[in-house]
This record gives structure tokens, C-alpha cells and sequence, in this order.
């Protein structure tokens, strides 16, 4: 008799929430791994602003498109995404995911040779598609391994590391162009000044390719049951409840206000009237941004045990939008560190504000959890909004955009506490 070299199946069949008894470490190392790609990977995002806006000599609105064309695949593609889910389940989709985002990174050597800025755009555009597939495989497995908070670690740890060094890889000073160029000229330039995009992106895809072998390898780990089937429309009804439909506007105006300060912040520090820094040494810093954000879930995990989560929301929230008031109307360092500081203050947002938004959902946590993924889609709006604004104002009146944002998420934590005294 063969003796199979396979380690046990697992059988996953749970309800919304529930748990699987004793997860195997293999399987809880994968999830976690999945958390710091796609934290990692998002991030990138902030470091290939600076960079592509002096080449392709964007304004801020067009800059801003970078963050367009990724976080708009969260809108298009996470309803596909978990349909491929229900057909291929967990490690097949994931292994989709991964491949999607490994040809994505391939992509940046084509836009690379082309010199197009449209080009960078539709590989961005993947690489958000292959990032949302493997997010809808990861949220609820981690969420049934009951091991939510070192998964939230391992993003940040992905937020935090990626890009400090992709400043350092990437942000190095652009060679001046040789004067006016003919068309071919220019092309010419541009390949040869994202060449280090290539490279990294390169690298990226060869590792993207090694996880996606690993994961395929262990495909048989999970015996899966298909979930029952859900209407998509009666899904979309969870939105006419006021506090889940208040709770998904706030998701998509925190990742919003979240990613605009992030893609600001490079060129933010790099001005004058704040820090004056050098384009690599600027996107270093960004590592306080990020960082706070995970030092902040350990802080604010302890904090939410002995404090209503509506008033840290809140306290959140107002931290957040006075330190926007002191950096927009400061200078020097103040101005800077200001900036980088409401990382820290973030760090609780998303899932505190999805907590409270799906305290009346019951049995249809799963669907609102579902909508609340597509809410991510601030994430493309706001910042192209903070652009068309940074455009007229400049960078530091830009950042209204990112105060209206908290104004709104902390109406919505006085929502719940004002329903909490009512009840």
C-alpha cells in the first residue's frame, strides 16, 4: 500500500465566524504571509508617486491616478473574486491571486520599454486585482482561525518595511533630461529611469512565483464544502440599515483619508516650508507613518478592552484631524512629524468602525463584510480628489480633504454612542 507523503486535509466548513479548532501552524503561516504581501505590495504605491510624477511631469490629479487605477479593482473585482472562491476554494483562488499579481509585476517591464504612463497604470490595475482576489481568500480564513490581530501585525509589519526600502531602491535623484527630446528620445529616457522599477517589480514576481508553488503544493491542506448560496441584491439591502450603511460610507472615507496623506507625505516632507528633505530620504520616513500604524493595534487592542470602542473612534478620529490643522497651518519639523503622526491614530480605524457597523447585522456578517471590502474603493476616490485640490491649493490646504474624511468617522462614533445611551 502507497503511502502518501501529503501532511492531513483539513475540513473547513464553518459558519461566519466561527473557528477552526487547533489550525494547523503551516496553514496559519500562510494566511500570515498573505497579510504582509498584499500590506507590503499596497504601500508600494506611496514611493511610485514620487517617482513617476517628475518623470512623466504629472500635476497632482494625474499623479493621483496611481492610487486610482489599484484601489478601483477593490470595487470591480472583489464580487468575481469571490465567486472564483466559491468554485475553486481557498488555496486555488489564493494561488489565482498570487499569479495575477506575479503578472502584473511582469507588466512593469513592457511599461517600462513603452515610456507610457498609461502603461504603469493598466499593471497597477492587476496587480489591485490579483491583491483583492487573495484579500478575499485571507479574511475569512483568517477570521475562522481566530488569529486576527498577529494577521493585522504581519500587514502592518508589510506597510512598514516595504516602503522604506522601496524609497531606498527607487527614490534615488532622476538624471536631468538632456533638453528638449524628440518623442523617441524621451521614451528612451524614461525606460532607462525606471529600469529600478523593473528590477524591483522583477523580484517581486519571482517571489510572488515561489509562494504561488507553495500554496499549490499544499492545495489538497483544506477539504472545502461550497458555502450557501447569497443573493447579491439581498446583500446590497444590508446598505438601507442607517448604522451599516453610516459604518460602510466610514471605510471608505478612512481608507481614503489614509492613503492620500500617505501618497502626499514623500513629496510633503520634501517641501520647504516643512522638512526640505531629498526625494529618498523623505520616502524613508514614511516608515513612522506606517509603523505608527502598528505599534498603534497593539496599543489600541489593549485600550479597546477597558474603553467603549465609539468613544476611541472618536478620540481617534478628532487626534487625527487636529494633527491635520497643526501640519497644514505649521512649519518646520512640527508640520513634518505631524504629518507621519496620524499613522498611529489610524491604526484602530477600519476595524473598530467595522465592528460598529456590523453590531446589527447577525447571521448577515458575511454579506456586510463582503460590502465593506468594495467600501475600500475610498482608496481610489479620496486621494484623486486631495489631488485636484493639492492642484489649485497646493499640499498643505490639500489636506481639507483628508479632515473632511475624519470629520465624517467621528459623526459616525457619536452616532453609536448617542444609539448606545438611547438603548
Amino acid at each position: 500500500m502507497a503511502i502518501s507523503t501529503d501532511p492531513p486535509s483539513i475540513a473547513l466548513s464553518p459558519p461566519p465566524g466561527a473557528a477552526i479548532k487547533d489550525p494547523p501552524a503551516d496553514l496559519r503561516w500562510f494566511v500570515f504571509i498573505l497579510f504582509f504581501v498584499f500590506g507590503g505590495i499596497t504601500s508600494l504605491n506611496d514611493v511610485l508617486i514620487p517617482k513617476l510624477k517628475p518623470l512623466f511631469t504629472l500635476n497632482w490629479a494625474e499623479a493621483m491616478t496611481i492610487q486610482f487605477a489599484f484601489f478601483a479593482a477593490y470595487f470591480l473585482v472583489s464580487l468575481p473574486a469571490a465567486a472564483i472562491l466559491k468554485r475553486l476554494g481557498y488555496m486555488r483562488t489564493a494561488v489565482v491571486g498570487l499569479l495575477t499579481m506575479m503578472a502584473a509585476c511582469l507588466l512593469f517591464i513592457p511599461a517600462s520599454t513603452s515610456g507610457l504612463f498609461g502603461a504603469f497604470l493598466g499593471a497597477l490595475f492587476l496587480l489591485g486585482a490579483g491583491i483583492t482576489i487573495v484579500q478575499v481568500v485571507a479574511n475569512p480564513l483568517i477570521s475562522m482561525l481566530g488569529r486576527l490581530t498577529f494577521a493585522q501585525a504581519f500587514n502592518s509589519l508589510g506597510t512598514t518595511i516595504f516602503p522604506f526600502v522601496g524609497a531606498r531602491l527607487l527614490l534615488g535623484a532622476l538624471k536631468d533630461a538632456p533638453g528638449p527630446m524628440t518623442v523617441l528620445e524621451e521614451t528612451a529616457y524614461r525606460a532607462q529611469e525606471t529600469q529600478v522599477l523593473v528590477q524591483a517589480y522583477a523580484g517581486l514576481a519571482a517571489a510572488l512565483l515561489v509562494v504561488a508553488a507553495a500554496v499549490w503544493l499544499r492545495r489538497k491542506r483544506l477539504v472545502e464544502t461550497a458555502p450557501p448560496t447569497q443573493s447579491i441584491l439581498a446583500s446590497f439591502a444590508l446598505l438601507k440599515q442607517q448604522r451599516f450603511a453610516f459604518g460602510a460610507l466610514c471605510i471608505f472615507v478612512y481608507v481614503g483619508a489614509e492613503v492620500s496623506i500617505a501618497s502626499l507625505s514623500t513629496n510633503y516632507l520634501m517641501e520647504p516650508r516643512t522638512l526640505g528633505l531629498a526625494a529618498r530620504e523623505a520616502g524613508q520616513l514614511l516608515v513612522f507613518y506606517w509603523g505608527g500604524a502598528m505599534v498603534g493595534r497593539f496599543i489600541g487592542a489593549a485600550v479597546l478592552r477597558m474603553v467603549r470602542p465609539d468613544f476611541v473612534l472618536l478620540a481617534a478620529a478628532m487626534v487625527a484631524g487636529a494633527l491635520l490643522v497643526i501640519s497644514a497651518l505649521g512649519a518646520g519639523p512640527v508640520a513634518g512629524y505631524a504629518l507621519l503622526a496620524i499613522g498611529f491614530f489610524n491604526s484602530i480605524m477600519f476595524p473598530t468602525i467595522f465592528s460598529l457597523a456590523s453590531e446589527d447585522l447577525a447571521e448577515h456578517r458575511a454579506e456586510g463584510s463582503g460590502l465593506i471590502c468594495m467600501a475600500i474603493v475610498g482608496g481610489a476616490i479620496v486621494p484623486l480628489l486631495t489631488g485636484l485640490l493639492a492642484d489649485r491649493a497646493g499640499l498643505a490646504l490639500a489636506l481639507a480633504a483628508p479632515f473632511a474624511c475624519y470629520a465624517v468617522i467621528a459623526a459616525f462614533a457619536l452616532f453609536c454612542a448617542r444609539r448606545k445611551a438611547a438603548t
